[in-house]
């Protein structure tokens, strides 16, 4: 890589971040389509994007090109977008009622270890070095691999194939492979009654889903939910944490980042095993307080810490506490809810746009934090603060819970909401936390 100042560093710093955002939120437009296709045979086409970006990347110093580090990234950030939006609507398409949510938090997980591997593997002492980086960036291809190898083995959706392409005994097969059981009577009638719904319906375009008042409530609560997690805070903190913690007066910031990741990772597990125990929408609410409260401190400690030396252990305390609180419940839960609000139809079209909603934000956040963090200096995390209680008190009143309930149950009570609404003649206005599951 050619030498060159600090600015310019952090200007390509800056850029190379903002190629990757802004990929993954075109991509999650693309899921669209490819989802309404196989599930699986599109993830084994997507893995070609993973291993031309970890290539780009790789090869970008031995070819002194700036610019294949930065399309690289552009290309990996198409990937990322596209399996945001692919892995959690299988995943929920496959797992059982009682543990689809343990199941989708699992998703977060697999992330949050990709993250720490990835902060481990930075450190100078392993690959984070002046020869070694580009190969740490190209290891992408490696996972890339892995998946491709593996993906033929899994099931495809039983959903899928009984509701799209009309092959119940093979969806019969499946759900019987995959929950260990013969009689999964009760889920195939379930399906079919799905199925029924859907060749009434019209095709659900993204369009259709602001259009009709069945779909309103659900994707506005999937927006809002995406809206929750990136704008919470937690990616400005994850972005440019060990620049946080050296303002903490941190000798070697670098560590205390890791210890983030750590954090990130133990309190997923946690979460795995509250989601079907507190629900969705409790562990939510209590994520979202709880990192209001720590952003509150980042900020007093933060101000206080050049006259108070011990102010220091509280910002870092107060941003592990932070990370903690994410991933209780705003890091995995808007990923996987979004797929239950919604039936196989218009499924596919909710994820590209809640994709789309949150990989947008996301890039918003990497792009203007550190011009507000300049200007506002520690009273920036007082805009997250801002920004944690509206969504906590919306959370409150418009999201429900669907622990324990089937796709078809969570379809109908918001078509029952909508009917409701057109009779009266007005925009649906029904607290979503009072919705209950059919009998």
């Amino acid at each position: 890589m050619p030498n060159g100042d600090k600015s310019y560093e952090e200007n390509t710093q800056k850029q190379y971040l903002e190629e990757e955002l802004e990929g993954e939120s075109i991509l999650s437009i693309a899921e669209r389509w490819s989802a309404t296709n196989r599930l699986r045979n599109s993830m084994l086409i997507v893995n070609l994007l993973a291993v031309a970006g970890g290539c780009l990347m790789g090869f970008c110093k031995i070819a002194r090109s700036v610019e294949m580090l930065i399309l690289g990234r552009l290309v990996i950030g198409l990937f990322c977008g596209l399996c945001t939006g692919f892995v959690p609507m299988y995943i929920g398409e496959v797992s059982p009622t009682g543990l689809r949510g343990a199941f989708g938090t699992l998703n977060q997980l697999g992330i949050v270890i990709g993250i720490l591997v990835a902060q481990i593997f930075g450190l100078k002492v392993i690959m984070g070095t002046e020869e070694l980086w580009p190969l740490l960036l190209g290891f992408t291809i490696i996972p890339a691999v892995l998946q491709s190898a593996a993906l033929p083995f899994c099931p495809e959706s039983p959903r899928f194939l009984l509701i799209n392409r009309k092959e119940e005994e093979s969806a019969r097969d499946i759900l019987q492979r995959l929950w260990g059981t013969q009689d999964v009577t009760q889920d195939i009638q379930e399906m079919k009654d799905e199925s029924t719904r859907m060749a009434q319906e019209k095709q659900a375009t993204v369009l259709e889903l602001f259009r009709s008042r069945s779909y309103q409530q659900p994707i506005m609560i999937s927006i809002m939910l995406q809206l929750s997690q990136q704008l919470s805070g937690i990616n400005a903190v994850f972005y440019y944490s060990t620049g946080i913690f050296r303002d903490a007066g941190i000798e070697e910031p670098i560590y205390a980042t890791i210890g983030t990741g750590v954090v990130n990772t133990i309190f997923t597990v946690v979460s795995l095993f509250l989601v079907e125990r507190a629900g969705r929408r409790t562990l939510h609410m209590t994520g979202l307080g709880g990192m209001a409260v720590c952003s509150i401190f980042m900020t007093i400690s933060l101000l206080l810490k050049d006259e108070y030396n011990w102010m220091s252990f509280v910002c870092i305390g107060a941003t592990l506490v932070f990370v903690a609180f994410f991933e209780v419940g705003p890091g995995p839960i808007p990923w996987f809810i979004v797929a239950e609000l919604f039936s196989q139809g218009p499924r596919p079209a909710a994820m590209a746009v809640a994709g789309c909603s949150n990989w947008t934000s996301n890039f918003l956040v990497g792009l203007l934090f550190p011009s507000a963090a300049f200007y506002l200096g520690a009273y920036v995390f007082i805009i997250f603060t801002g920004f944690l209680i509206v969504f906590l008190v919306l959370t409150f009143f418009k999201v429900p819970e669907t622990r324990g309930r089937t796709f078809e149950e969570i379809t109908r009570a918001f078509e029952g909401q909508a009917r409701e609404a057109n009779r009266a003649g007005n925009v649906p206005t029904v607290e979503m936390n009072r919705i209950q599951p059919m009998k």
